[in-house]
């Protein structure tokens, strides 16, 4: 830019100045260049100018004075300016390694296989910046089965990430303990309700909170699954190429509202055979409109998909899913893709991953 402007006043009648051009080129290097970049071409702006002037002539007038004045004013704040941003980049990008590891501590990878499970996840957020959220999973492997957890904190921010991660460190303590499922779930609830200021005579207010989870168990030598549902959305089975809902009834109230309910915890099993899938989801997924404002129909879109390994399907799902809102979600979406491995493979599984522990 600043070699053609050059060029241009130069081979231009002497009526025809371009050289007031040249403050354009700090200007547009700041945009995209680091403040010694910028600061370098700001000088070579300046060097132009003078250049022209001392080819024309005018170097002591008074108009070519103020156009360098206005080229190094110009220079010096957008180079301020670059500093400045690069300043800020570096602390989101501080803030965004201590969201990520944030993240990494609330919900961990699941593992590609427990047991005779294989296993996928997937989160989605809401906001394109955002690292972590207010969805949860999780899973323990016990000596005899794998316990999972999915669940969805009221609300947004930090509250309810405070209330996932803390639902989430329970989970992970209890579940490896000897109890049935519907004790771990009252353990889950109580949990739930505790506040640090619950017996101080004086406690700062609290809003109230709530989590909808869904508390699963695999045990590894039956062909069945066991689940109680704390007002969260029904998993779905894939069986033999056929999608089918496996709603809790009735279910229980949302994990911090156990309060409003005496009714027992209700655990109902389903059958959950070799080669069956099971897609476990938070309502992020199924509460996802188009333009038009329609749900996202997720059991017509995974009976498409039926063939597919449990990466596989949640690919689709997440490709599927941000095409049809337009790339952008209004909630935080969680999924977990269980399929039952046949007997043969289920045990080389575990003979691999005991080996690779080693």
């Amino acid at each position: 830019m600043i070699a053609v402007i050059t060029a241009a006043d130069l081979l231009s009648p002497s009526r025809i100045h371009f050289g007031a051009l040249l403050v354009a080129a700090p200007a547009i290097s700041a945009s995209f260049a680091g403040a010694g970049f910028t600061a370098v071409i700001g000088l070579l702006a300046l060097a132009g100018e003078a250049f022209i002037a001392l080819q024309s002539g005018t170097l002591g007038t008074d108009s070519i004075k103020a156009e360098l004045a206005a080229i190094a004013v110009v220079s010096v704040f957008v180079v301020l300016f670059c500093h400045l941003r690069n300043r800020e980049r570096r602390v989101l990008a501080q803030v965004r390694s201590v969201a990520e590891a944030a993240q990494l501590a609330l919900l961990r990878p699941l593992p590609g296989a427990l047991g005779p499970l294989r296993l996928a996840s997937v989160y989605l957020a809401a906001a394109a910046e955002a690292r972590i959220g207010g969805d949860l999973y999780g899973a323990v492997r016990t000596a005899r089965a794998t316990r999972l957890l999915i669940g969805d904190a009221r609300g947004k921010g930090l509250p309810a990430i405070a209330d996932a991660a803390a639902l989430v460190g329970a989970f992970r303590e209890a579940a490896r303990r000897d109890l049935s499922l519907a004790e771990l779930v009252a353990d889950l609830e109580d949990s739930a309700e505790f506040t640090p200021y619950r017996f101080a005579e004086e406690s700062p207010a609290e809003e109230e909170s709530f989590v909808t989870a869904a508390v699963l168990e695999f045990p590894d030598d039956e062909p069945v699954l066991s689940v109680v549902s704390c007002g969260h959305p029904p998993p779905l089975l894939i069986h033999h190429g056929e999608v089918i809902l496996l709603p809790c009834d009735p279910p229980a109230p949302p994990l911090g509202l156990g309060d409003l309910s005496s009714q027992r915890l209700c655990v109902c099993s389903f059958r959950f055979e070799p080669g069956d899938l099971l897609l476990l989801h938070t309502d992020g997924v199924t509460e996802a409109r188009d333009a038009s404002g329609v749900f996202y129909p997720l059991q017509e879109r995974v009976a498409a998909w039926t063939q597919e390994t449990p990466e596989g399907l949640l690919k689709r799902l997440c490709d599927d899913l941000l095409d049809y809102t337009g790339g952008r979600l209004d909630d935080d979406a969680a999924m977990v893709a269980v399929h039952r491995l046949p007997t043969g493979k289920a045990a080389a599984s575990e003979t691999d991953q005991h080996f690779s522990h080693l």
